[in-house]
């Protein structure tokens, strides 16, 4: 604001590495890979730079970091309201927009309400307790092409993004593609399910580094959505346990993609998890 106080209102991170514009990559907020250090650096440098501009309002910024030393990048800093605000403002439920308006009449941070919360100021960082994944429709950027899943886990809201993408899709299924290591190399909006054909298929989780440059904090998630895809393929669908869906569901599968892996029906899964008591 006008009077010198600044906060930061959502931290995301790109899980496509330097290259990808951030509105075709998949985007997880809040950022997953990045150490203590690391963040309260980047934090630090933001708000230093936004201070030196003199920015009264809303704004955001990007860096590329490296993740094997501490350099990175200022790529650039947006000192209005774009695409990453909409969605950080969605994510957090924080009123970006409605705040940004009130600094700009030369009103103190501290004086604005959070509409949300009712009870703090504008001054109070949101903090998160779930994980929220952004994925883009289709292979270019459209200004309604894209969806927002949120989950306890980012498991959870990555399989929910990727079936919200497309309604024919069960969510991270390893039997849409085919292993392919010129498909993993080039970032479309088909890779995810090479590398879910890929990681099924034996891939160590260094190889598909190697050709993605993902995060491997990322490909150990994929992973385990796939390890579980396996164990739910050796499972008798009449021996669903309560420990077994809940695990499930809680890595973000859903009926109809246990049902597919155990060969039953959407509804039969649907009324063994009611009758464990495992409700969304």
């Amino acid at each position: 604001d006008a009077y010198d106080n600044c906060i930061t209102v959502c931290n995301m991170e790109n899980v496509d590495p330097l290259g990808i514009h951030t509105g075709e990559s998949i985007v997880v907020a809040p950022s997953q890979t990045l150490s203590n250090k690391e963040y309260n650096m980047l934090r630090t440098t933001a708000i230093n730079v936004i201070k030196h501009f003199g920015i009264i309002g809303e704004c955001n910024i990007q860096y590329a970091l490296n993740p094997n030393t501490e350099e990175y990048y200022i790529i650039e800093v947006n000192a209005r309201l774009s695409r990453s605000s909409a969605l950080a403002s969605k994510a957090t439920g924080y009123p970006l927009a409605y705040v940004a308006a009130k600094l700009a009449l030369g009103i103190r941070l501290p004086d604005i309400h959070n509409s949300v919360t009712g009870k703090t100021t504008a001054c109070f960082e949101p903090s998160l307790d779930y994980c929220v994944v952004k994925i883009q429709i289709g292979s270019s950027m459209k200004s309604v092409g894209e969806v927002m899943a949120i989950g306890r886990k980012f498991e959870e809201a990555f399989q929910k993004a990727l079936r919200m993408v497309d309604e024919n899709i069960n969510g991270f299924d390893p039997y849409l593609k085919t292993p392919n290591d010129e498909e993993l190399e080039k970032p479309t909006d088909k890779r995810m399910f090479v590398l879910a054909a890929s990681i099924k298929a034996g891939y160590t989780i260094d190889r598909l580094y190697e050709l993605t440059k993902i995060d491997r904090w990322f490909l150990h998630k994929m992973k385990n959505i796939i390890d579980y895809y396996v164990v739910l393929e050796n499972t008798d669908h009449t021996k669903l346990s309560h420990d077994v869906l809940l695990r499930a569901k809680r890595i973000g599968f859903s009926d109809k993609q246990i049902a597919a892996a155990v060969k039953s029906s959407e509804l039969a899964v649907r009324i063994q998890r009611q009758e464990s008591n495992i409700r969304p």
